[in-house]
């Protein structure tokens, strides 16, 4: 067998996605280093409060790396791994099936060769564990035994990571009916002087057709208060939540849905079509047009209460029935699809398009339409901004596309900051600081061109992570 001390080793270059010409690369190390250890701005993500808020270590490396990060296992269930073998879903891993779950990634190192996720497991393995060994089936056992060390001490866990990794501000993603009891705890709490605040995400309360919706509407008229038996107690409950929301500290909501369509109906027929809803006798065409009346009355409350709304259509979700049936969503099996902005929106951008206050915020997994849609939606209506790229997107090509699409029409103080939108705790500050070294790299390049000059391109580094997001993100 092959000693530890003649494994490849595992070292992260320093220049790692900045440009191979000297003169370029230099320009854009200078600007990397400026914004390199500034806080981190995360306005949506998935990490979960309770983490936080209880600060109880983590398990074991493979319930904290691997069972959370989509771009993982769905990755290594392509090479023939089961899902259920790497902790997908709800399932719980004995010591002995964690470590074999372990032992399959590193196999299978490989596989990530070229993608962001080797990025970001380079960059957590090496800097915030202290790894130096590649993974690889001979050195996987090594590699557990040594985060599964760092997480027994009191330094690893969320709280105090959170602390390291140089969070300011950090977005969970919330149901409506959610009652926010652990943001509360955690913002009572005066040992933390951290930022978490939720994130109002109502999709299966706006989509009539979807199964159970009735139920739905009772946890809805529980959580709310208000009677959710007619249409207007219905929009009522749903801006009580928002305020609920609101008071615990949520500057945005967010939704996704098939696509952004948005269309006006008279009250008299949004009500009709909710009462049939509740009695599961709606037709899909009335349920589609009712979910996509909803998002103008989503944008009126958001005129109304200032929660910034953030828009990611064009996702076919749980697309493999078996994997949802045995392990639930949000499995890895969520696929991109086409979508169109310009003549969807335009009911809701006509109304609200040029209201003072509502920021409206494009994601997009069909990088097709930056340039096409995105860029000149967001050059022309104060509302819009162009949201990062994100989910499928979120790889150094696709980010250097990104910049070169949309900076063009609307430069970059239209745009959103970076968002992380990750499951994966320990991979937020590997993903914001590639991000920082993509936009530093592109920076230098306008410079070298003579399109900008040096001090607005170390100013322009700098709002790209701290103005920008916050401006945005109304933080």
């Amino acid at each position: 067998m092959t000693a530890m001390s003649e494994l490849p080793g595992l070292h992260p270059h320093d220049d790692r996605l900045l440009p191979a010409d000297p003169a370029v690369r230099d320009l854009a190390r200078r600007l990397y280093q400026q914004v390199r250890d500034l806080p981190i701005i995360s306005p949506h993500g998935h990490v979960p409060v309770e983490w936080i808020e209880g600060n109880i270590p983590f398990t074991d490396p493979t319930a904290l790396l691997l069972s959370p990060d989509h771009y993982i296992f769905r990755l290594l269930h392509a090479a023939g791994v089961p899902l259920g073998s790497l902790g997908v879903g709800d399932q719980t891993l004995s010591d002995a099936e964690s470590r074999a779950a372990w032992r399959a990634f590193c196999e299978h190192w490989a596989l990530f060769r070229g993608t962001p996720s080797r990025f970001w497991m380079e960059s957590v393995l090496s800097s915030i564990f202290g790894v130096t060994q590649r993974p690889s089936a001979e050195s996987a056992d090594a590699i557990y035994d040594r985060v599964a060390e760092c997480l027994t001490s009191d330094e690893y866990r969320p709280r105090e990571l959170f602390k390291s990794f140089g969070i300011d501000v950090l977005a969970t993603t919330d149901d409506p009916c959610a009652d926010l009891a652990h943001h509360a705890a955690l913002a009572a709490d005066p040992s933390f002087d951290g930022r978490v605040v939720p994130t109002f995400r109502p999709d299966r309360y706006l989509e009539p057709g979807r199964p159970g919706f009735s139920q739905l509407m009772d946890r809805l008229a529980e959580a709310s208060g208000e009677d959710t038996g007619d249409f207007p107690g219905y929009l009522r409950a749903l801006a009580q939540r928002r305020r609920h929301f609101k008071q615990h500290g949520a500057v945005s909501a967010d939704h996704s849905h098939a696509d952004v369509v948005t269309l006006e109906l008279a009250p008299s027929e949004a009500a009709r079509i909710y009462a049939a809803a509740l009695r599961g006798e709606t037709s899909t065409e009335e349920s589609t047009a009712l979910r996509r009346h909803m998002m103008v009355e989503m944008a009126q409350m958001s005129v109304d209460d200032g929660l910034v709304m953030t828009l990611h259509p064009g996702v076919h979700r749980n697309h493999h029935s078996p994997t949802l049936k045995a392990f639930g969503p949000d499995t890895g099996h969520d696929i991109p699809v086409a979508v169109e902005f310009t003549r969807s929106l335009q009911p809701l951008l006509d109304r609200f398009g040029t209201a003072p206050g509502l920021h409206l915020v494009l994601f997009t997994v069909d990088e097709t339409v930056f340039s096409r849609e995105i860029a000149p939606l967001a050059g022309f209506y104060p509302a819009v901004y162009a949201g990062v790229p994100w989910w499928f997107l979120d790889a150094p090509e696709a980010i250097r596309r990104y910049r070169g699409a949309v900076t063009e029409t609307l430069g970059f103080y239209r745009t959103s900051g970076f968002i992380d939108d990750t499951r994966a705790f320990c991979s937020i500050p590997a993903r914001h600081d590639m991000s920082r070294r993509l936009d530093s790299a592109y920076l230098a390049e306008l410079v070298v061109q003579h399109r900008l000059d040096e001090d607005e391109a170390f100013e322009t580094g700098v709002d790209l992570v701290t103005t920008i997001p916050r401006q945005v993100f109304k933080l």
